[in-house]
This record gives structure tokens, C-alpha cells and sequence, in this order.
């Protein structure tokens, strides 16, 4: 007698399939890396190169945003109580959220990139013809936009991911060692665009985003902005003879911020506004495309 249909295609009873889903929902969830949340979207790419395609990355300040003012999403809430890791940027808006994330998520591991990191004050780079900068005491935040600072960071975010992850502790340190000796090339080729031009070594700036990449390849940023707010008119003034005097002819301005005061500058100086995107993700391309801007401008 041959066997019935049913003999030799049994069907699961409902505990056995239920079985054999949990056993397959704890084997992806065992080969799944970890979890990340970064605060800007300069990171996502640190961390990306250094964790691969291991780590799943996401950004709190969505692109257009500015990290001063962010507030996460209930979306971004939900999902962070979910998630390993947290590396931190030093932004403001931290300050006032890393307490309530953490709360939402007590096993969350936060990782300070900017630790062993000397913050310099946001108007070191003013110019002493003006008070041009931010209040003193008030630390710039901008640690990403310069590669030697960068390399600081990576260091931190190998080290958590090697922590968190130690079975792929190995890939974490070749990809991070990797990453690292791009930055020093990188860092090189900055110098190197800087070194062979005399000219352009001050230019303004909207916003003083750019004290740590100017520090790095000798130039000075000179801040439109006066405490964080909007230069007046005879702020303006100050400005403008300041550049003619001495023969500043680049205004930086970035997407998040607006421009008017930055134009207005600009057309008495017979000068340029470079857009430059401290925000950016396409970091590398981003800081060459921003070195190349100021140097032509300044021709």
C-alpha cells in the first residue's frame, strides 16, 4: 500500500512552527551587528567605514537640520530605545537629549567621540580688529571638520564597536587602522593644496564652523555672526573694512544658515560667498571641495 499524501508531507502542528520561528528570529538576531546612532552626518561615515556592513548606522540630525536646535523625532525615540550604541559629536543639542535617551534606553552604550579632545573657544580664530566671535568660554563644537581630530574619534568609535561586538573585533581594528591611514593622506593632501598657494589664508565666515580645519592648514576664520546672532549694520561696517584692509575676498556661508549679511559683505568687498557644508556627508570630497572653493576664491 502506498503512502498517503499526508504521510509524506506532514504538516507542522503550531508549536512546531512556532518553534522553528524562534529558532530562526534568534539566529538572525545572533548574526546581526550592532546598533548605532550618531548625532550628525559626518559620523555615519566614520563609523560606516569602520564597522562596514556589520554595524547599521543612523543619523539623528536628518540633512537641512541644524544640531544647535534638533529635537529627535518620537520615530528616532522609538528606535533609539532599541539600539547598542551611541556616538556622541559634542553638538548642542545633546546637552539637552543624551539624559532623556538615556532613559529611554538604560543599556544604551554612549560613546564620547570627542574625548582626549582640547575644545578651543569658538571665537580663537576671530580677528582682535572686532569682537567677532562668541562669547569666550563658549567650547566649538566642530571637532569633525579637521582629518588629525578625526583620527581621535575613530580611535573611540574601533575601540566601542570592538567592545560591543568582540567577534568581529579583528575587522572593526583592520577597517579602523584602514580609515586612519586615510585620514593622515588625506590630512597630507590638505597641506599640501594650502602650502602651494600664498594667498587665502583669512577668510569669513557666517558661521564659525571652520576653527579646527582652518587651525590645521595655517588660515583664520574671521565670524559674521556676533555672540550667535545676526551682525547689525554697523557689525557689517566693521566687517567690510576689516576685509579691505586686508585683502579678504571669501565668505563662507553653509546651507543650515541664512545668507543676506554674508551677501551683502561679500558685493561691497568685490569678493565671494563659497557655500561650505560643515554638515555634509560626503566628508572627504566635502573638506577637498571646501579647500578648493577658498583658494579660488581667493585668486
Amino acid at each position: 500500500m502506498k503512502p498517503s499524501a499526508k504521510t509524506r508531507f506532514p504538516i507542522p502542528g503550531t508549536a512546531v512552527f512556532l518553534a522553528l520561528v524562534l529558532l530562526l528570529t534568534t539566529a538572525l538576531a545572533a548574526a546581526a551587528g550592532p546598533s548605532a546612532f550618531v548625532s550628525i552626518q559626518p559620523q555615519k561615515y566614520f563609523v560606516e567605514r569602520i564597522g562596514g556592513d556589520a554595524v547599521d548606522v543612523k543619523v539623528m540630525v536628518a540633512p537641512g537640520a541644524h544640531p544647535a536646535v534638533y529635537e529627535p523625532s518620537p520615530r528616532q525615540m522609538a528606535a533609539l530605545s532599541k539600539a547598542n550604541l551611541y556616538f556622541t559629536a559634542g553638538v548642542p543639542f545633546e546637552d539637552a537629549w543624551l539624559k532623556k535617551i538615556r532613559a529611554a534606553n538604560p543599556d544604551l552604550k554612549i560613546v564620547h567621540t570627542d574625548d582626549w579632545i582640547q575644545k578651543q573657544p569658538i571665537d580663537r580664530n576671530a580677528s582682535r580688529d572686532g569682537d567677532h566671535g562668541h562669547a569666550h568660554g563658549n567650547k566649538d563644537p566642530h571637532i569633525w571638520l579637521s582629518p588629525p581630530l578625526v583620527m581621535v574619534q575613530a580611535r573611540h568609535i574601533m575601540a566601542a564597536l570592538s567592545r560591543t561586538d568582540p567577534e568581529n573585533a579583528d575587522t572593526y581594528e583592520a577597517n579602523g587602522q584602514k580609515f586612519i591611514s586615510e585620514l593622515a593622506q588625506l590630512d597630507t593632501r590638505l597641506r599640501q593644496m594650502f602650502a602651494q598657494h600664498s594667498g587665502g589664508r583669512r577668510f569669513l565666515v557666517f558661521h564659525p564652523s571652520w576653527g579646527y580645519f582652518a587651525g590645521a592648514y595655517g588660515l583664520e576664520q574671521i565670524p559674521v555672526e556676533i555672540s550667535g546672532k545676526a551682525p547689525k549694520a554697523a557689525d557689517i561696517q566693521r566687517l567690510i573694512t576689516l576685509a579691505r584692509k586686508n585683502d579678504i575676498q571669501t565668505v563662507l556661508i553653509q546651507p543650515q544658515v541664512s545668507s543676506k549679511s554674508a551677501e551683502t559683505i561679500a558685493r561691497a568687498i568685490d569678493g565671494q560667498v563659497v557655500s561650505a557644508d560643515p554638515l555634509a556627508e560626503n566628508w572627504p570630497e566635502n573638506l577637498v571641495e571646501v579647500a578648493g572653493k577658498i583658494l579660488e576664491a581667493a585668486r
